[in-house]
């Protein structure tokens, strides 16, 4: 048990220190959120924006900045998430490799992985729950935060997907760009016409959407919202097992077949005294390799 905790604990060392080297994404976090949040704070207006809420079928009424500073937190932590885990899986995926080719137990690095990115999102949750409720607060500030890690979990989990993929570093960045801003724009009612479709219950942060408004808005409940965004987590992170498991599994061919050297000296014949030409090195199955007495 001592020996299993000892390797969770050195790969998930590893994998907090590659977070805290990029210091790119550190500035993110300190800086985009709280900016984008405050902007939209500023400069949209604060007319009321009525829309109807799946999940419940209640209409809502929020001031149009509310409603934009939730979705624009929502964009936030997504894209942050998924930037870290997809730049954490690409610069360290030769050295997992090394690891798992070494004999490190490769569900302890998935462990690993896991609980960073745990860490990570609860942090970048809660610094952006906070920083949406500066101004005003929400009905339901806990049950925002947690739909903000769920919807942050499920794109970090997309990050190692398109880290193990994609061969090019600008590719990822580019996918997980376009993907959270279309995923979260489709559902906000300022600037979507459609985000009452019923086509954005396919998208990937649809039960965060969800919940988060619910939380921010109301006093409804947002289990619905948060089971529906577990699934896309779920999903994602089994997505995510799958090309790990892949990427650093052992590409070493098992030998099969043993060679056996010829004799030194010449094989008889069929005819007693006769000599034939010299026997050649055959392959021995290794099944039937017997043991040196």
């Amino acid at each position: 048990m001592r020996r299993h905790w000892s390797l969770f604990v050195t790969a998930s060392r590893y994998a907090l220190t590659g977070h805290a080297r990029n210091r790119f994404a550190m500035l993110l976090v300190v800086v985009y959120i709280p900016v984008w949040i405050d902007l939209a704070y500023v400069a949209i207006p604060d007319r009321p924006a009525p829309f109807r809420l799946r999940a419940s079928g209640e209409v809502l009424s929020p001031p149009g900045n509310h409603l934009t500073q939730i979705t624009g937190a929502l964009n936030a932590v997504t894209l942050i998430a998924g930037f870290m885990m997809f730049a954490a899986t690409f610069t360290g995926g030769a050295f997992d490799r090394r690891l798992a080719m070494a004999g490190y137990p490769r569900y302890h690095l998935v462990l690993a992985k896991l609980s960073a990115l745990t860490l990570v999102c609860a942090a970048v949750a809660a610094y952006a729950t906070a920083a949406a409720g500066f101004a005003w607060s929400p009905r339901q500030p806990l049950v925002l935060a947690a739909a903000l890690f769920c919807a942050a979990l499920t794109y970090g989990a997309l990050g190692v997907v398109l880290g193990s993929v994609l061969r090019r570093e600008v590719e990822g960045m580019f996918a997980i760009l376009m993907i959270s801003i279309l995923d979260v724009a489709l559902q906000n009612p300022l600037s979507s016409s459609g985000s009452d479709s019923p086509v954005v219950r396919f998208l990937p942060t649809y039960g965060a959407v969800q919940a988060s408004m619910s939380a921010a808005f109301s006093d409804a409940s947002a289990g619905e919202g948060l089971g529906i965004q577990l699934l896309w987590l779920v999903g994602a992170a089994f997505a995510a097992f799958l090309v790990f498991r892949r990427r650093t599994r052992n590409a070493l061919r098992p030998e099969r077949e043993l060679r056996v050297p010829a004799p030194s000296g010449p094989a008889p014949g069929p005819a007693e005294g006769a000599q034939g030409p010299p026997r050649q090195a055959e392959h021995v199955p290794a099944a039937r390799r017997v043991p040196p007495e």
